[in-house]
């Protein structure tokens, strides 16, 4: 069995087109585990095939690269019109960093009247392999009504509905025909040095010859060959899966291409109410059967992708579902004993859109955070961790529709219903003078009582970032050393919370001097004296409050770069400019810091910047002050909300 993938950006007719390949030699069998992922097993001139079928969107980017990551091939489906390139560039950056052989596919054609190399010129931009012209349309007017094969040089002419129907080459097609047949022999003669020598001396090259050379360019991935057609109405679709049948490598290719020595490939997971845990495994350089050894535990049952019809065993490049294999999971590849994980450009985007998840009834709060940790078993998209000042789930995900559809399945398939919440900014607060301060803690309740007597400074560090330190230059023993270290630990325990309602960083503590009492002193005493002396010293040393910066890398195709200044400075940040990728064609990254509290708003206007392409990396950077009314907002929300 061969497999491929078909991805694209939403609505360029992924779904369709999987029907129409399925569906020209046999009766296809589909399987929806979820509604954004699809399988599809089918028979083509008696040759088993199977076809990934991944929702477009950047939440399912994940989806998309395990897929790749465990096929032979993919196709781009691609829309007609030049303009929808830029949605298509993520998809292709994608297939280029897997090294996947690509054909594209270029949808509706019977439905536009754009120039074919507009449409490939636009493409091209985002593509570091050449796309390659392997059909030319033919047109009556402004409409294409059908293709020419560059290749075999026979015409198609589309019927709605049907096969295509051959006919001769059209007159006004043939300089154009000839034209873009001497650019595709061109090409391929850039792999065949025999090839090159016929047209160097003005030969005609056999079709087989120049059928077996494009077999090889594509299964090298040496290049990306474009067809034309229109799933929806049939036409095309017989030429699409020739090209798959004759060009498309097999498993053991695709084993060579990974470096790996698996005899399973986790592709997909999923978790259903009455079923529990569903992977689709591939089986790879082994045959994998039901009760065998698979990642150091054994398989529980095997099923068709219907997940119902037993299967006994999946032999090398055959698919199938393991059920009651809690063990196993997608997005790696497995040996009888170990697994590892499939490479880095196979998760996606990183989960950067964050927000807190709590259940909206009490007596869920348990269940939550273990159903929150099987759905990230199942989405390469999300990460789940605890926010440390809340104590709640924070989950990372792709954007406000993607935490949208974790929810859903919290509430689905776990009966959890839940409500969010932003996480808090990581304000901070410190110092700007040094001031001395004495506090004495005494207390007399009946027996033994309390007295402690601190006497020390509190100042600002040197630079942001040193941190807390403590020193102490007392003399003559008027605080006794071993109560030393207690004024340090109460120092340290007023840094947690300042006199504007947050952490207290970057502050140097000096003990002075004191007074111990031979009786009544203890490490207690001496710590609650050293914590009350420094809270109230920072009340009086002109106390900051501090905003976390961010350093952020946004990924942007380069047309929307100009879009992602205005949007920086909208934000209140600063742009510190961008630079080419230098291993995606046609993309910038952009670098900029902005306040940590402007993220989530980046995560949603980005959507509309840059259609859904662009995605972002940040990482702490260092803190600023803010001043004035809406430092006194901030402080004013956090003793509020500390107080609710």
């Amino acid at each position: 069995m061969r497999c491929f993938t078909v991805l694209g950006p939403s609505s360029a007719g992924k779904t369709t087109l999987v029907e129409a390949l399925a569906s020209l030699d046999s009766k296809p069998v589909r399987s929806d585990l979820a509604e954004f992922f699809g399988v599809c097993e089918f028979s083509y001139l008696g040759e088993p095939w199977a076809a990934f079928d991944i929702a477009g969107g950047a939440e399912y980017l994940g989806y998309a690269g395990e897929a790749l990551a465990a096929s032979d091939a993919a196709i781009l489906c691609v829309p007609p019109e030049p303009e929808a390139a830029v949605l298509c560039a993520p998809y292709l950056r994608l297939i280029e960093e897997s090294g996947t052989p690509c054909i594209l596919f270029i949808n509706r054609m019977d439905t536009t009247d754009n120039r074919v190399r507009d449409i490939v010129a636009g493409l091209q931009a985002y593509a570091n392999h050449t796309i390659i012209l392997r059909q030319i349309p033919i047109r009556e007017g402004e409409e294409v009504v059908g293709t020419v094969d560059l290749i075999s040089e026979r015409a198609w002419e589309f019927q709605p509905g049907k096969p295509s129907n051959l006919i001769e080459i059209p007159e006004a097609a043939m300089e154009r025909e000839q034209e873009a047949r001497a650019e595709l022999l061109e090409h391929l003669s850039d792999f065949d040095d025999h090839l090159l020598e016929e047209l160097i001396e003005d030969k005609a090259p056999p079709r087989d010859e120049v059928y077996e050379v494009a077999t090889g360019v594509l299964r090298d991935n040496d290049d990306i060959p474009a067809f034309l057609g229109s799933a929806s109405g049939r036409n095309g679709i017989t030429r699409l899966m020739k090209s798959l049948r004759h060009e498309a490598p097999g498993v053991e290719k695709t084993i060579e291409r990974l470096a790996t020595d698996a005899v399973a490939a986790g592709i997909f997971a999923t978790h259903r109410k009455h079923m529990g845990k569903a992977v689709i495994l591939r089986a790879m350089g082994g045959s994998v059967s039901a009760g065998s050894t698979l990642g150091g535990a054994n398989i529980g049952n095997l099923s068709g992708i219907d997940a119902k019809t037993p299967v006994e065993s999946l032999e090398p490049g055959a698919i199938g579902v393991a059920v009651k294999s809690d063990h196993l999971n997608a997005g790696y590849y497995y040996t009888a004993d170990d697994k590892e994980s499939m490479a880095d450009w196979s998760r996606g985007h990183p989960p950067s859109f964050t927000a807190l998840l709590t259940p909206e009834h009490e007596k869920d709060d348990a269940r939550l955070s273990t159903a929150l940790a099987r759905v990230a078993e199942i989405d390469p998209g999300m990460s789940v961790e605890q926010d440390e000042a809340s104590g709640h789930a924070m989950v990372r995900s792709q954007g406000p529709m993607h935490l949208r559809r974790i929810q859903s399945l919290l509430e689905d398939d776990f009966g959890i219903a839940t409500a969010t919440e932003e996480v808090a900014a990581r304000y901070r607060e410190s110092i700007s003078k040094k001031v001395e301060h004495q506090h004495r803690h005494r207390k007399q309740s009946g027996g033994a009582g309390q007295f402690a007597d601190v006497v020390m400074t509190v100042g600002p560090q040197a630079t942001r970032g040193d941190g807390f330190t403590f020193d102490e230059v007392v003399k003559g023993g008027a605080v006794p050393r071993n109560y030393i270290p207690s004024v340090e630990a109460g120092s340290k325990d007023a840094m947690t919370q300042g006199p504007l309602g947050f952490p207290v960083i970057d502050v140097s503590v000096t003990l002075l001097d004191g007074k111990a009492h031979s009786v009544d002193s203890s490490d207690f005493a001496f710590r609650t004296a050293g914590k009350a002396c420094v809270k109230e010293a920072l009340n009086d040393a002109s106390p900051v409050l501090l905003q976390p910066i961010d350093r952020v890398d946004i990924h942007v195709p380069s047309v929307f770069s100009g879009a992602i200044v205005t949007l920086v400075s909208s934000l209140k940040g600063q742009v510190l400019g961008f630079d080419p990728n230098p291993d995606a064609k046609g993309w910038d990254i952009f670098h900029a810091l902005l306040p940590d509290s402007s993220l989530t708003e980046l995560a949603r206007a980005l959507g509309g910047a840059a259609q859904g392409t662009a995605w972002y990396e940040a990482e702490f950077d260092h803190y600023q002050e803010v001043h004035g009314k809406e430092a006194t907002r901030i402080s004013q929300e956090a003793k509020e909300a500390a107080n609710a």
